[in-house]
């Protein structure tokens, strides 16, 4: 199975440097064949290997490809770690890559650098598999940062825009404090453990539930430190507050490039690290308190900004964001398969979402303002109708994959007794009536009501061509279907085997899985809680608000001027991140230059210690004068200082 593995990882990687380095000889034709069949691939040996696993019942693998160093008795490694787990990721990441290939060949059409952007996407590709099938810390890094990389190059593709390359650069900058965090928390497992591979890192875990680490005067409980740090480099990929402020300025990137980083590959990595980890976050309930709460804190507040948003590419953007809280507050709940069940089913129909709305933009010639559309639906059918199984699914409407995945992990947090448990359940139960508030306001403001675009606009209208409109259907097929017969075995059976470590005292799936008798008896218990009636009352208020009386919004922002102003300016995240911690820092830096550099350093040691030699050199060139007598009175007076030392000294006599 290792050849199977390098070609898994290794197709994309070769179509990236093909349409990398030959694309003007191989043309547009030829970069999009060679990145789509690499992509392809990829996929098709993945599903094969996901297959095995399930169906075939094929133990997990673990493969050392070759050793790259041995120092200290560490041994540093790349190699495959392909479970259930991973097999699942990797089939999502490679088919949402293929259907996002597939669209760009449309949306990309008229792009000057079409063969470029092809071999970033299989690149990001290759590297989101690195670091999906890893079975070490190290290469979990390499392709942790290499996904960061690619990322800045696909955010400021355009980078003649001034504001795609302030966007790709606040991305770099706010992941570099993430990833900070992250390999301290890697390099805290080594110390611990001695060692990178995850088998020895897991076996470990049990024996240091009580073990602590010195920082300072303070101890702190060494896997909760570890899993802490491991979580901030989390927070900076799955974008969670604070380090959220990075993913919606990313929208300056084509609409394509939207769709594969927010839906199933960069942003869900901090979400499948958790998971793997699971077997050190288990024995670190500190660590897991922490987790719930920035989730539950991202999936509310973040949504909220979406409310006030009139760029449909910001809107599913910060919905992104909202939903990453979701998975996170699963994972601090120790119901990693409900969080990773709904990594799955939220690629599905956020790709389908994004690829929506670039199906609108290019329609109306790259304007993405909510408020210049309007109409849509008589124009573009299949982007209406692809759009509406979306949204449903986003908001969790019965019968949708949203709906059997977002529900078993708010069922499952309710049991939860994690610290914190209580303040998370508040926030994801608030979070359903705005996730359907902000989803359906942009749904009736771009497909519904007046059409609020020009005329010119207004006469060009027509659906997306085939390569657009196909991945579309595509995705919308598993965003309706996956729940009903996925739900059983990811989420209550036992689908990810050894892949996932839950302690029996954090196990609220299991508790959740006595009252499980199929997705029917699921999809009557939903039509029986309360939180299906708050989603669709979030629903039902966008439409009374925007369709049935649309003057209202304006009264509403008027009225509550400053709550507006504060969702609007995005509880001045942007501001602290971009004008106050960077004047603090370039001020803190010139502090430390003028004192430490310029004072200390440069006037004291070194040109102090310069001015100390010369005066001493000067004072004793004044006593070499040339006379015999002065040498001999010199002689004399240190004889009798010599003399009376002797004898004053303790023990003289």
């Amino acid at each position: 199975m290792e050849s199977t593995y390098l070609a898994i990882v290794l197709s994309p990687l070769a179509a990236a440097l093909i349409a990398g380095l030959f694309g003007r000889r191989i043309g547009r034709a030829g970069a999009h064949s060679v990145t789509i069949l690499g992509v392809a691939v990829s996929c098709a040996l993945s599903a094969a290997v996901l297959w095995r696993q399930v169906v075939d019942g094929a133990p997990a693998d673990n493969v050392s490809v070759y050793t790259w160093l041995v120092t200290d008795g560490v041994r540093m490694e790349i190699g495959f770690l392909v479970d259930r787990l991973s097999a699942l990721m990797m089939v999502v990441v490679t088919f949402v890559s293929l259907m996002v290939h597939v669209y760009s060949i449309g949306y990309m059409h008229d792009d000057a650098g079409y063969q470029r952007f092809f071999s970033y996407i299989s690149l990001f590709t290759f590297s989101m598999l690195m670091l999906v099938m890893s079975n070490n810390l190290l290469q979990l890094f390499f392709g942790w940062e290499a996904v960061g990389v690619v990322s800045y190059l696909l955010i400021g593709f355009w980078y003649t825009r001034p504001s795609a390359i302030f966007a790709n650069l606040k991305a770099f900058l706010v992941n570099r404090i993430g990833d900070f965090g992250f390999l301290l928390g890697i390099a805290a497992l080594l110390y611990l453990t001695g060692s990178l591979d995850y088998r020895e890192v897991f076996a470990a875990a049990p024996g240091l539930q009580d073990a602590t680490i010195d920082v300072g005067s303070w101890q702190w409980p060494a896997l909760s430190m570890a899993c802490i740090l491991l979580f901030i480099g989390a927070m900076g990929k799955s974008a969670q507050v604070p380090l959220h402020v990075w993913l919606p300025d990313s929208m300056e990137g084509p609409t394509p490039i939207s769709a594969l980083i927010h839906a199933a590959t960069m942003v869900t990595a901090g979400v499948f690290m958790v998971a793997r980890m699971s077997p050190v976050f288990e024995y670190a309930e500190a660590a897991l308190s922490f987790v719930l709460v920035i989730g539950a804190i991202t999936a509310l507040f973040t949504g909220l900004i979406a409310l006030v948003q009139f760029d449909i590419k910001r809107v599913v953007a910060y919905s992104t964001l909202s939903q990453l809280g979701y998975m996170m507050v699963a994972q601090g709940a120790s119901a990693y398969a409900a969080g990773m069940f709904h990594l799955t089913t939220h690629a599905f129909f956020k790709a389908l979402l994004f690829l929506a709305a670039g199906s609108v933009i290019i329609a109306l010639h790259h304007e993405q303002d909510m408020r210049r559309m309007g109409g849509l639906r008589k124009y573009m059918p299949v982007t209406y109708w692809t759009s509406l199984v979306g949204c449903l699914a986003l908001i969790g409407f019965p019968g949708f994959a949203g709906f059997f995945s977002k529900d078993a992990l708010i069922e499952a947090e309710d049991l939860s007794r994690i610290a914190g448990a209580g303040f998370a359940e508040f926030c994801i139960v608030a979070g359903v009536f705005i996730t359907a508030l902000y989803t359906f306001r942009m749904f009736f403001l771009v497909f519904h009501g007046p059409e609020r675009m020009d005329a010119e606009a207004r006469s060009h209208l027509h659906e997306s061509p085939w390569v657009v409109t196909l991945p579309l259907v595509l995705l919308a097929i598993p965003s309706v279907i996956v729940g009903w017969f996925a739900t059983g075995p990811l989420v209550f059976g036992d689908f990810f085997g050894d892949s996932l470590y839950v302690r029996p005292e954090h196990d609220v799936l299991a508790r959740l899985g006595e009252e499980w008798h199929g997705p029917m008896s699921f999809l009557v218990h939903g039509f029986q809680s309360p939180v299906l009636y708050l989603a669709l009352g979030g629903a039902a208020v966008a439409w009374f608000l925007y369709l049935r009386q649309p003057h209202l919004p304006d009264q509403l922002r008027d009225r509550f001027g400053a709550v507006y102003r504060l969702l609007e300016n995005k509880y001045y995240a942007d501001w602290l991140a971009e004008r106050v911690i960077p004047a603090a820092g370039r001020a803190m830096g010139g502090a430390f230059w003028r004192v430490g550099d310029v004072t200390l350093i440069d006037g004291g040691l070194v040109n102090g210690s310069a001015r100390v030699v010369g005066w001493g050199a000067a004072l004793i060139r004044r006593l070499q004068t040339g006379y015999l007598y002065h040498y001999a009175f010199a002689m004399v007076i240190g004889l009798a200082l010599l003399a009376g030392w002797l004898l004053i000294r303790p023990g003289g006599s």
